[in-house]
């Protein structure tokens, strides 16, 4: 036998006290199933415990010396490693502030962790986080690692406390979420035929025929299916004696829930109409080309001098202006909306755009029919009402205008609100969105008609 490849005892004793921690997990979280498996462990010569998503990269001294010490803690390792694979946080945008979003990721697992309730998984340093846990549980309404970024974020703790704090929630090293195939292989020994979808090189396998990007994404897709897999079966748990399953289903929700690009969202109210504008698409250059060739300057065909493009001609921009809803807010969606409109394509020449304030009753109704009146409308733009909220009266107006024909082809409505409201009993004509600022994991109901939308604050 080549001694080279013979396991060492040390190795082999470490794989099989990972694989008890796994199955331990699979006993009490039957729903960790898919998540379990993913793993690859890869042992190296590193003092370290790490995760791709695909590689479990793990040091056999280091695994065996936790367990000897406290074997829960190799079970709580292993749970925080997967939690960091379902809810993607080495998928991470790159333009990130690394050291906090590493503290937040880790704090946001081991909560979820401490809340699950599990014997196999209270390990010592969850009593050390209960103090900042709790500090986070004052301040947010939910803690997820975005949440938790933002607030240390806004709070540019300096890098001794960062490191401080993250010494408390440490489970894993991150440093591979932010390295290519090359720096592993070179970094820890990773044989280049290890599945790793980390290649942020651009290069393409040679076997495969993928490109790293798309390793690196489908990586990031079958996560995201074991995740929605993950919620659907655990919609049941948190309802068992016993269990604290609150951050975890709350998480699953948020990691998610769609996220929405509004400008493109905004441009499905678009309608078709005629400008005058060269039309590319219908130009034939080969007769084009012949009639130059064989007459001169004489061609065949001309090219159209219109085309029918998508251009939002007929809207309707509804504001809550209950209590509820901040001034501030609605006047940066109103010019969020007003940027997009605006952009290229977006107008025709003439528009029929109306704003519509109202909390239990008609507050406000401004007809906007140039770019010039939006510009004036938002220099002088004041918020009245902060009563009740009823949606209805809006639907009523909207009904009446286009009986009165002042709107003949009215595509959509976007009702910006908190959304605890009376709703309209049937579905209107025309397409309705009612878009919520998500200031927390509220379930936002809206009628089964209606397209329902949840923006970030840095989204507006």
């Amino acid at each position: 036998m080549d001694e080279s490849k013979a396991v060492r005892p040390s190795e082999r004793l470490a794989r099989e006290v990972l694989t008890l921690s796994r199955n331990t997990l699979l006993v009490n979280l039957r729903f960790l199933d898919a998540a379990l498996s993913m793993f690859e462990p890869v042992a190296i010569e590193q003092d370290e415990l790490l995760t791709d998503g695909m590689l479990l990269l793990f040091h056999p001294a280091r695994v065996l010396r936790h367990y000897a010490n406290e074997k829960e803690s190799v079970v709580r390792d292993y749970l925080h490693l997967v939690f960091h694979c379902v809810f993607r946080h080495m998928f991470m945008d790159p333009s990130l502030d690394r050291p906090t979003w590493d503290l937040a990721t880790d704090i946001a697992v081991e909560n979820m962790i401490s809340e699950l309730g599990l014997k196999a998984t209270e390990a010592r340093r969850q009593s050390l986080q209960q103090s900042e846990i709790q500090k986070l549980k004052g301040a947010l309404p939910a803690l997820t690692a975005e949440r938790i970024y933002r607030y240390y974020l806004d709070r540019n703790l300096p890098p001794v406390e960062l490191a401080k704090l993250r010494g408390l929630f440490y489970a894993d090293n991150h440093e591979i979420w932010y390295m290519t195939r090359a720096q592993i292989a070179a970094t820890y020994g990773v044989a280049d035929g290890s599945p790793d979808a980390q290649d942020g090189n651009g290069d393409r396998d040679e076997e495969s025929g993928t490109g790293a990007d798309e390793g690196r994404a489908v990586l990031a897709a079958r996560w995201s299916e074991i995740s929605e897999r993950m919620e659907m079966e655990t919609e049941g748990f948190s309802k068992l004696p016993g269990r604290q399953a609150g951050a975890f289903t709350q998480n699953l929700k948020e990691v998610n829930r769609e996220k929405y690009d509004y400008t493109a969202f905004l441009k499905k109210f678009a309608v078709l109409g005629e400008v005058m504008k060269i039309n590319d698409d219908e130009f034939d250059y080969v007769f084009y080309t012949y009639g130059l060739q064989r007459y001169k300057n004489m061609p065949l065909i001309e090219p159209l001098e219109y085309k029918n493009v998508k251009r939002i001609r007929e809207f309707v921009i509804a504001i809550d202006t209950s209590g509820s809803v901040s001034g501030e807010l609605v006047q940066k969606f109103v010019q969020k909306t007003y940027n997009i409109l605006k952009s290229t394509e977006s107008f025709f020449t003439k528009i029929n755009l109306h704003i519509i304030q109202c909390d239990a009753e008609i507050q406000e109704h401004v007809a906007i029919t140039s770019q010039e009146d939006f510009d004036r409308y938002l220099k002088t733009m004041k918020l009245h009402g902060f009563g009740g909220t009823d949606f209805r009266p809006v639907f009523s107006l909207v009904d009446k205008l286009i009986e009165e024909k002042t709107f003949t082809n009215l595509k959509g409505l976007i009702y910006f609100t908190d959304g605890f409201g009376v709703f309209p009993a049937k579905k209107p004509a025309y397409e309705t969105a009612f878009v919520f600022l998500d200031e927390g994991l509220n379930n936002y109901d809206v009628p089964p008609w209606a397209i329902k939308l949840i923006l970030q604050k840095e989204e507006i």
